[in-house]
């Protein structure tokens, strides 16, 4: 037996939570277990043998260490985590300790940083000591057990692991190899060509690789499937009355549209665009989740573009071009040094009211010939002096008729509530999820002049819940997966789709944004996942340690706030009930918990559904029984 160290019960030895208060069972230092999907990325130092044969070991030792040390630079600056060194390979994680929806991504990028860090370092061996690195990469998606000892030492295990080391073992000198999974998620964003099938250690099957080239151009990324905007017939008028405002007052009208991930910000905004395109010039820039010196980097973008700034421009160049647009201000210099110092061009430094000022004044004189529509993505990961940066021009600008759309997810109102508000020339809307009867058109639309069996659109339709990329991403994975073959006009399912897996993108949405919530936020989700859609605050607060049951309101209305569960009917009297806003919300929550840590919840679920049955224990009897076999 083991007792509790919060009341003093004695639990069995296998038990995780005391039976009594639901505390953990874990002295201090134990090791703390979730499940995650992670993206595994294997370097190795392929040439660093016949390296050692040629140099004495301090002088190897010196080499491999800047060889680490780059490695390591790289890994760091987008968000990974290097859980060890191997011999001559380094093992990164990206997506420990928190999850991002983009950690493919930054693990593909960061082994292209590797690849060009490697370059310039071989370059510098070779004239230094007159040797050669060369390095293999192979990187790998998948589900994995993170465990983090309390002491700050991490670890992720599982076949994820060992196929990225495999890929790694696999590849040429100076190649990359991406598994299928990670190639999945991050396909239109790279350029690969298809490696040869491979037979990998520990696999039965050949698996399948691909050799990355580079990343793709923004030209070149073309979603697979395409569709007329569907709905949104209210947020489309506003934009359009917003800019008869901007062209007939000659104002500048801040537009800002919140929603969550992939409810078709993006798609209402390009929709606007192309109906303006006449009348109008268009630019964009887009916050940035990580990296370094990106407090202005959409302003970056926006002045490169509005002035043709190209890569090959040094900074010289790149202010004459700024100054160009600026011709008769008095100022003119001075917006230009400014903006070349915000955007990096120059080292000189600019405070965050002087950069806003010739930000502001830039804008006004472009916008002084043509109308223009200047759009910002993914502001809730904008810096504090970029939100002031636009709130600046917003209110401040004068006789120049100016577009500025803003797209966000909601969590920009927990850094500016009152974003928006006290201006006459605003307007904030969310953008809703599709209804069923929108959804089922945007399904039809998709897959073009052919036709779908009512019972798989009704299917995505429901499984979608009314997020048209949940959409296009499920009904891409269907046809990608060859589960469903078009025949003769017709797309017909190979299998049965009762039930249907989530697409990696969608999953990991999913996942950064439940491994975003503080940890008490979390662990109410992943109990309530327990029940199910819907689930109960009593059962919750069974579930959840004793000491923390007192906070349950305050983690539930922090919830609902966010938009991850509502409030649902009871099925039982005096009981509170709420319901996930997504069961793809749901799932996720569930399936982030060990398998160990599901099972003992289920039990203790069974025991409480038990009790408040009460009279109707035989209505729950199969549920009971049910929930009692997924606790073993």
């Amino acid at each position: 037996m083991i007792a509790c160290p919060s009341c003093g019960a004695e639990n069995a030895e296998s038990a995780r939570f005391c039976s009594s208060c639901g505390s953990q069972l874990r002295p201090d230092g134990a090791v703390h277990e979730s499940r995650k999907t992670v993206t595994v990325l294997f370097c190795d130092a392929a040439a660093s043998t016949s390296v050692g044969e040629r140099i004495d070991a301090e002088s190897l030792r010196a080499v491999m260490t800047r060889y680490f040390d780059a490695m390591r630079a790289v890994v760091e600056r987008h968000g990974g985590v290097v859980e060890k060194f191997i011999g001559d390979a380094m093992m990164a994680v990206f997506g420990v300790p928190r999850v991002h929806e983009d950690d493919a991504l930054r693990a593909v990028r960061a082994s292209l940083g590797i690849r060009e860090r490697l370059l310039d370092l071989d370059k510098s061996l070779r004239s230094e000591r007159g040797v050669s690195i060369e390095w293999r990469t192979g990187l790998n998606t998948g589900e994995v057990v993170a465990g983090d000892t309390g002491t700050g030492h991490r670890f992720v295990t599982g076949d994820a692991v060992n196929v990225a080391a495999r890929l790694e073992q696999a590849a040429a000198p100076g190649e990359i190899l991406l598994g299928e999974a990670t190639y999945r998620l991050v396909h239109d964003a790279v350029q690969v060509e298809p490696a040869t099938e491979l037979s990998l250690k520990g696999k039965s099957a050949p698996v399948a690789a691909y050799r990355l080239l580079g990343e793709a151009t923004a030209e070149s990324r073309v979603s697979r499937l395409q569709s007329p905007v569907v709905g949104r017939e209210r947020p489309r008028r506003l934009l359009d009355e917003a800019w008869q405002q901007v062209v007939s007052e000659r104002v500048c009208h801040l537009f800002t549209i919140l929603g969550a991930a992939g409810v078709g910000k993006s798609r209402i905004v390009s929709d606007f665009v192309e109906r303006h395109a006449a009348e109008s010039r268009a630019v964009y820039g887009r916050c940035l989740a990580y990296g370094e010196g990106i407090t202005y980097w959409p302003l970056g973008e926006v002045v490169r573009a509005l002035a043709g700034i190209t890569d090959e421009d040094d900074a010289a160049a790149a202010r004459s071009r700024i100054e160009a647009f600026l011709q008769g201000e008095t100022d003119a210099k001075v917006i230009a040094e400014r903006l070349a110092a915000a955007i990096g061009l120059v080292e000189a430094r600019a405070t965050p009211e002087e950069t806003a000022w010739a930000a502001r004044r830039f804008l006004e004189a472009v916008a002084s010939n043509d109308a223009l529509v200047v759009v910002v993505d993914d502001l809730q990961w904008a810096e504090l002096a970029m939100l002031d940066l636009v709130d600046h021009i917003a209110t401040w600008t004068l006789d120049a008729p100016i577009m500025l759309i803003c797209l966000a997810r909601e969590e920009l109102l927990d850094a500016r509530p009152a974003w928006g508000g006290g201006k006459r020339s605003a307007t904030t809307i969310t953008l809703e999820p599709l209804n069923e009867s929108e959804s089922g058109d945007l399904v039809a639309n998709l897959i073009g002049g052919t036709e779908l069996p009512n019972a798989v659109r009704d299917r995505i339709v429901a499984a979608s819940e009314g997020n048209p990329l949940f959409v296009e991403e499920l009904l891409g994975m269907l046809m990608d997966e060859g589960v469903l073959v078009a025949d003769d006009g017709h797309w017909k399912p190979v299998r049965d789709l009762a039930e249907l897996s989530v697409p990696p993108t969608i999953n990991a949405l999913l996942a950064a944004r439940l491994d975003g919530l503080p940890s008490p936020e979390r662990a109410v989700l992943e109990r309530g996942a327990v029940e199910g859609k819907v689930f109960h605050r009593g059962a919750i607060s069974e579930l959840v340690p004793e000491a923390e049951r007192r906070e349950l309101p305050v983690q539930l209305l922090a919830l609902t706030r966010k938009e991850l569960v509502r409030p649902d009917r009871s099925e039982f009297a005096g009981e509170e009930a709420y319901r996930f806003r997504h069961l793809l919300i749901r799932d996720a929550a569930y399936q982030a918990m060990p398998k160990a840590t599901r099972a003992e919840l289920h039990a203790r679920f069974a025991d409480w559904l038990g009790r408040v049955a009460g009279d109707r224990l035989a209505e729950y009897e199969e549920i009971i029984a049910y929930t009692r076999r997924a606790g073993g």
